[in-house]
């Protein structure tokens, strides 16, 4: 084990379960290898800090489930698992069954329940930086209505309400959608797959930026779509290259990030988004603008922030935001506005494949959106990842590894080690650390030094010293 710590006195799960689902998903990710002994009950309780009773009955349910065997007089050890029948069995072996990392081994990864400080790969703020009380009192709230209105299902395009102050928050980005044309998702990643599913037939192609959010890659492929990937600029795309693509590959959509572009939190200038949104008319592709990250964002005071939809209001852009990132991710709330016969189009499709979304959710956004309490709680993510952003990169150009861009918002560093990072992260994750190597941010997903950095999880002593001891 290393002797890194696997428990988290903050998770929800009992030591004893924190335990075996730690050294299980290890035995699963072959990071502990078939007839490995395993430490001592004595030495592991003493490493993790628990009682020798706890160590001996996760133990015990670890050679309940097969994960591990008892040899009298010997101890615990790693049991030969090649021939039972596991859950990944049916997976492929260049997922499940080696150490090469793709998308679906950092979102398993990511579900892993570690300690937020020990994931500075992941994509969303640590629990403590959010506020948890402020999503409990509008649970609390829903709670108190009739019943009856907690039992059905929800509206088809979401509630209506909710859908009405997310037209008043558009129209601050100078956005015009009425609530017919917005339509209520289970977060973005619903969001995209309803679009691409609306525009694409195996064999179309779809634009993505280049680096970009990885989970596109796997579930625009599932669809049988041809991924491709427009090198991202400090200001925006390539446009020239975005041209070019599209006359040669005549693409159904082009998925962006215009505001605090994963991984690199830069921004569309003005005149990229012009551009964008003239190559899209001239080769016919619709545009679909992902902005989930929209509300880190400071204000045009501090850094330009164009949205195409401004400039296009919702002919040829599909705009996509939601709540995950900024209130609770476990809320899956998500938005998508377009033009009103389109969101028909969405509705209906949402509803053949989901029904409707869960409107206790989207009534508990609706409550913190109408009170007001929203404004005031980004306005503190901002000035909290602000108090930080210039050390943890100081801190990171220490170590030798360099920072592409140094942008004065948003949440992720685009940085480049200097080395192999995919190799970097097998190693980390050995330590109980998850990073974010740069291979899974391109869709062609080749060996890369670049790696993204959330600097709100960068607290932990033990993730500086490993990149101090492996990069620098």
């Amino acid at each position: 084990m290393n002797g890194s710590s696997i428990i988290s006195r903050d998770s929800g799960g009992s030591l004893v379960e924190q335990i075996v689902r730690n050294i299980a998903t290890r035995i699963d990710d072959k990071l502990l290898r078939n007839g490995a002994r395993m430490p001592s009950i004595r030495q592991f309780a003493d490493e993790q800090g628990v009682s020798r009773f706890t160590v001996v009955e996760a133990y015990d349910r670890l050679v309940a489930k097969g994960y591990l065997e008892s040899r009298r007089g010997s101890g615990f050890f790693v049991r030969e698992r090649a021939s039972m029948l596991t859950q990944n069995d049916n997976v492929p072996q260049t997922i499940a069954g080696s150490q090469q990392l793709d998308v679906v081994w950092l979102v398993r990864n990511m579900f892993r329940q570690l300690p937020p400080q020990k994931m500075p790969g992941s994509g969303v703020l640590p629990h403590d930086w959010l506020d948890g009380e402020l999503v409990a009192n509008g649970l609390r709230s829903i709670s108190r209505l009739n019943q009856n209105l907690l039992l059905h299902y929800g509206t088809p395009q979401g509630f209506l309400p909710l859908r009405q102050q997310l037209q008043l928050k558009l129209a601050e980005l100078e956005i015009a959608a009425a609530p017919e044309q917005i339509v209520m998702t289970t977060g973005v990643t619903q969001a995209l797959d309803l679009v691409a599913r609306e525009f694409t037939r195996p064999g179309d192609t779809i634009f993505v930026d280049d680096p970009a959010w990885f989970l596109m890659f796997g579930s625009f492929a599932i669809l049988g779509a041809k991924v491709i990937g427009i090198p991202r600029l400090h200001d925006g795309p390539d446009v020239v290259k975005l041209a070019e693509l599209a006359a040669l590959h005549k693409p159904k959509l082009y998925i962006i990030n215009s505001v605090m572009h994963n991984p690199t939190s830069t921004s569309l200038s003005a005149a990229k988004a012009f551009q964008v949104l003239k190559t899209a008319e001239e080769h016919n592709f619709m545009v679909v603008e992902d902005d989930i990250y929209c509300d880190m964002h400071p204000g045009t005071a501090v850094q330009a922030a164009t949205r195409i939809a401004a400039l296009d209001q919702l002919n040829r852009v599909i705009y996509l935001g939601g709540f995950s990132k900024t209130l609770a991710a476990n809320l899956r709330v998500g938005f998508i506005a377009t033009s009103h016969e389109l969101a028909i189009r969405l509705s209906d499709r949402k509803m053949l494949s989901t029904l409707t979304t869960t409107e206790i959710g989207e009534r508990v956004v609706y409550k913190i959106l109408s009170e007001g309490h929203y404004r005031k709680h980004v306005d503190r993510i901002r000035v909290k990842l602000d108090s930080v952003r210039d050390d943890v990169t100081k801190r990171i150009e220490h170590l030798g590894m360099k920072v592409d861009y140094r942008t004065p918002a948003g949440m992720f560093l685009w940085t480049d080690t200097g080395c192999d990072t995919n190799a970097l992260t097998e190693k980390a994750m050995e330590q109980g650390y998850l990073l974010a190597p740069g291979s899974l941010f391109s869709p062609n997903q080749l060996p890369s030094t670049r790696m993204r950095i959330n600097i709100a999880a960068m607290s932990d002593p033990g993730v500086w010293e490993f990149l101090q001891k492996e990069v620098a």
